[in-house]
């Protein structure tokens, strides 16, 4: 089959361009019912192709058809055994690789920067997690990729572990070496699962890190939407070798996704793939030279620090990807926080993420010339109008590894009750905790509350960060178990 080909698009159009009298879902009826404000700013053409499981457009949950042969184009592309195209993004994907390997009271390292969809995976699967802590960037504060070493020793210690579970690229697109990382897993006889939702790019181009399915993984789960051109929540998850059970990954995925997948999304993998396939290169090519534009530019200028390969330098850090621009303003006086916001405010600048230290900026497929001078713009202006004296990145919170008290599963099914922040210390957690970005959870079910994590979460809370997980979204009070 040629990667020219979109077989799915096709089927669309197909059904599309054909004559006939529409009586199934969605009940919008190819746009005629969407309220005319939503109409008027999306276009018609976008509600016509919102369709449903009707001949000749197959189904996501048994494909035999268009769905069937642009599955087989993206494994192709991406040098899989088999690929599936992920409709609940890749959190559920990651979801359905941990229901595929661990059953209750199996083990699967992570790392504590794991997303929080690894932890509703621990808890659907009844897993117990090993986990393993990246090792701190100096002046960025940024976690690493996957170390190596600290993995194979978790391995030589818990001989039992049903599987390793590794983020590479992070958010900040620092990688990890993974071939290394492949060989210690296989050598202990476990599959290697990536979570590698911010690189579904990396294979088009010889310059970018080298993605993980080539350097052994055999399981792995990317956000296409983020940076493969596909339309958000659409992910794809690759299976190579048979370390991992492509059927039971199958399985749990009919369990896991929506019985009525969005073909939005579907088409948009489709097509997404083919001009990955076809134009990857040459679309690259642009991002990584407005990329450098912006890497030198920044560089230079005084009162600004910019992540870059020569920075890297701690285990877990083998490669950066340079389509990711990691931004310090610390020089200057300002935290990656009230960088955002002014950017933002001041100039219309959006970044992907803020943090303590820095901002993080994509310069995607889509980047252009215009946006990257209006960043550059933006910073020189803000390091002469908002500067002050140099502010030093606060130690990282030294967060202990955590004390896991029950599994995650039977802590979620325990009862709970809700007391103040104040007065959880001591006590094991009934929710998670993360911080966004980048949703790392601080704290999860079934693990108990001690001091520096409480006193981490009252920071949180006092400087007024955005969390996801927890009832009470402002942290005045945390579920704990009784």
């Amino acid at each position: 089959m040629t990667q020219q080909r979109a077989p799915l698009w096709e089927a669309l159009v197909k059904h599309l361009t054909a004559p006939g009298a529409q009586f199934h879902i969605p009940g919008h009826r190819s746009g005629e019912a969407i309220p005319p404000e939503f109409l008027q700013l999306a276009g018609p053409g976008m509600f016509r192709m919102d369709l449903t499981e009707i001949p000749g457009l197959d189904d996501l949950h048994n494909p035999q058809g268009a769905i069937a042969e642009a599955m087989e184009l993206a494994a192709g592309a991406y040098g899989a055994d088999k690929s599936f195209f992920l409709v609940n993004g890749t959190s559920c994907g990651l979801m359905a690789l941990i229901l595929a390997c661990c059953g209750p009271g199996d083990k699967i390292i992570v790392p504590r920067n794991a997303h929080r969809s690894v932890v509703s995976g621990l808890i659907l699967s009844g897993a117990i997690p090993v986990y393993y802590q990246p090792a701190v960037l100096d002046d960025f504060a940024c976690l690493a990729g996957p170390d190596v070493l600290q993995i194979k020793k978790l391995l030589s210690e818990n001989r039992d572990v049903k599987a390793v579970l590794a983020v590479n690229p992070t958010y900040y697109g620092v990688a990890g070496d993974i071939a290394s990382l492949s060989a210690v897993c296989h050598g202990a006889g476990v599959p290697l699962l990536v979570d590698e939702a911010h690189g579904a790019h990396l294979r088009f181009h010889p310059e970018l890190p080298p993605d993980a399915l080539s350097c052994g993984a055999d399981a792995v789960v990317q956000s296409t939407h983020k940076t493969g051109g596909s339309l958000t929540q659409s992910s794809m998850l690759h299976l190579k070798g048979k370390r991992v059970d492509h059927g039971r990954v199958a399985e749990a995925l009919r369990m896991l996704q929506s019985t009525s997948p969005s073909y939005l999304l579907m088409v948009s993998l489709d097509v997404a793939r083919r001009q990955l396939a076809l134009k990857g290169r040459e679309l690259l090519d642009k991002s990584l030279r407005l990329a450098g534009w912006c890497r030198d530019k920044l560089s230079k200028m005084q009162g600004v620090r910019v992540l870059s390969r020569e920075r890297l330098g701690a285990a877990g850090a083998a490669f950066l990807d340079p389509t990711r621009l990691t931004i310090s303003l610390l020089p200057s006086g300002l935290t990656g926080y009230r960088t955002a916001e002014l950017l933002h405010h001041r100039y219309h600048v959006h970044v992907e993420m803020a943090d303590a230290a820095g901002v993080v900026a994509v310069i995607s497929l889509g980047a252009n010339e215009e946006d990257c001078r209006r960043l550059f713009r933006a910073i020189e202006e803000l390091v002469v109008t908002e500067a002050g004296a140099p502010l030093h990145l606060p130690e990282p919170p030294r967060l202990p590894p955590p004390v896991v008290a029950l599994a995650p599963r039977e802590a979620w099914q325990k009862p709970g009750q809700y007391v103040s922040l104040e007065n959880s210390l001591g006590m094991i957690c009934g929710e998670t905790v993360a911080v966004y970005p980048p949703g790392i959870p601080v704290i999860c079910p079934g693990e108990v509350i001690e001091q520096p994590v409480l006193d981490y979460l009252l920071e949180v809370r006092q400087r007024g960060l955005h969390v996801q997980g927890p009832g009470d979204g402002k942290l005045r009070k945390l579920r704990v178990l009784v």
